[in-house]
């Protein structure tokens, strides 16, 4: 059975986030008109005439920041790579910093309920970018839609839209930054999911959760492993005897090239079959729920995946 805690959260987690409410009113009474962003965050420099953003994660606030340039400071309040986003604690500088910006990205669909909470507890101003929303997505979809290179594309844009409603003088510049995010910036993030699609398309591959589900479809690979078995590791939930037949069998017989597992979540199911991949000599590579470094920028993280991917798939192919 996994350690992590399912999307939804339990009763005990729901009774602290009742809390909020009094963790805001105490906290934001101190609250100026700029956030200052923690050790961690994406933005660490000062900027009072910008627009002060939260992001919940990382790696949509790694885009914000990008996106919005010098017109914009961005804080990330989940930069822990040993952090689990699903069941983050918040605290009351969250708090007092979710009060004081004038526009918060949450990623939702169930990931990020804390976020939320807290949003509901401050009944100041400001612009709320939810990803579940922008995409039409309900809890109990899969979240974890920056590893969708479609979605990636989708808040990208709805992120351009909100910062020139903000600040209507500089949507001019914010239409720059985003040409160049994404004509510039993620030229090598595409060119590797393209070649992985053009050399590797129809390849067998597993995985250990529903984060790679997400990738697999952009990248052109079968994910054969049950998708009942991706979705219990994520959630963690147990995964059942059926599943874990299905999978040993596709690891002893070569069903599968390639392993890709989260790093940021190895359970002991999955532990069992990193083992038993060494053991048949099938490679295996890793990917990770959140920037690895946390000073990493979104796309630099997901190059290193995806020729980590890349590689992985021409030693199991010879191709």
């Amino acid at each position: 059975m996994s350690t992590r805690l399912p999307w939804k959260p339990t009763p005990s987690k729901l009774l602290k986030l009742a809390a909020l409410p009094t963790i805001v009113a105490v906290t934001a009474a101190g609250c100026g008109t700029s956030s200052t962003p923690k050790a961690g965050s994406v933005s660490a420099s000062a900027n009072t005439g910008a627009i002060q953003v939260v992001a919940a994660e990382n790696f949509w606030g790694s885009i914000a920041e990008q996106l919005g340039g010098n017109r914009v400071q961005v804080t990330s309040i989940i930069t822990d790579p040993n952090a689990d986003p699903h069941s983050y604690e918040p605290t009351p500088a969250d708090a007092r910093t979710i009060a004081s910006a004038k526009m918060v990205i949450d990623n939702g669909i169930g990931y990020d309920p804390w976020t939320a909470k807290l949003l509901a507890a401050d009944t100041g101003s400001r612009t709320v970018l939810n990803v579940g929303d922008v995409l039409g997505l309900k809890e109990g979809d899969n979240p974890h839609r920056w590893y969708n290179p479609a979605d990636v594309d989708s808040v990208v844009t709805t992120i351009t839209a909100d910062y020139s409603k903000l600040d209507p003088a500089d949507s001019a510049y914010f239409q720059r930054q985003r040409a160049t995010f994404e004509g510039s910036t993620l030229n090598e993030y595409h060119n590797l999911i393209s070649e992985i699609r053009t050399r590797y398309a129809g390849t067998p591959v597993g995985a250990s959760e529903s984060i790679f589900s997400m990738m697999a479809p952009a990248l052109g690979v079968n994910l054969v492993t049950p998708y009942s078995f991706l979705r219990a590791i994520s959630e963690g939930t147990d995964v059942s005897a059926a599943d874990k037949i299905t999978i040993d069998n596709q690891i002893k017989t070569h069903q599968i090239k390639v392993y890709v597992y989260n790093s940021q979540n190895t359970t002991p199911d999955i532990q069992a079959q990193l083992d038993e991949c060494r053991a048949a000599g099938i490679p295996t590579t890793t990917i990770t729920e959140t920037l690895v470094p946390a000073s990493s920028t979104f796309e630099a993280w997901q190059t290193r995946e995806l020729q980590g991917i890349l590689n992985v798939l021409h030693t199991a192919t010879g191709r």
